[in-house]
């Protein structure tokens, strides 16, 4: 393991310091930001729509979270009942998005691959949350997830006047 740390440090240290852009970037810069403040506010739907799934998301485990001292028993969601409404809810709200994005161009060709990822990593989670379901920072890992595949899904099909 030493070797390769060594090996890794020289290759390191062989980049360079430095790396100028191919080309001048303050043109793009430039019309990126006159392209925002003259854009109408109706191109922010996704951004709105993803902000919305997301609170919802965060109101939903708050209120579950809270205790029910006046309420009769009536079966909250708690643990696995919990975790697999989040993910039901998730997967609309995704779905929903994907949907309204259907005739936007991605603007990077790898991001399903990423977004699997970002599936997978919320499997582990729920995986975890079997072993220990009311484990509030698991549940909190698993929003951020599902915050993550939102932003992903919102970035890769924003229109070419956002890219720089």
């Amino acid at each position: 393991m030493e070797t390769f740390e060594k090996h890794l440090e020289q290759q390191l240290n062989a980049l360079p310091r430095e790396r100028q852009p191919d080309k001048d970037l303050w043109q793009g810069i430039d019309l990126a930001i006159q392209a925002r403040s003259d854009a109408p506010q109706t191109k922010r739907q996704p951004v709105w729509l993803a902000s919305a799934a997301v609170l919802m998301v965060a109101v939903i485990i708050g209120f579950m979270m809270q205790p029910f001292s006046s309420a009769p028993e009536t079966d909250p969601l708690t643990g696995q009942s919990l975790v697999k409404a989040l993910s039901q809810q998730h997967e609309k709200e995704k779905s929903a998005l994907l949907v309204s994005l259907e005739d936007t161009p991605a603007v990077t060709g790898n991001w399903q691959e990423q977004l699997t990822e970002l599936e997978d990593a919320a499997e582990a989670i729920k995986a975890a949350l079997q072993e220990d379901p009311n484990n509030t920072a698991l549940l909190r890992m698993l929003q951020s997830v599902y915050q993550q595949q939102f932003l992903l899904i919102e970035r890769v099909h924003a229109p070419k006047w956002q890219q720089i």
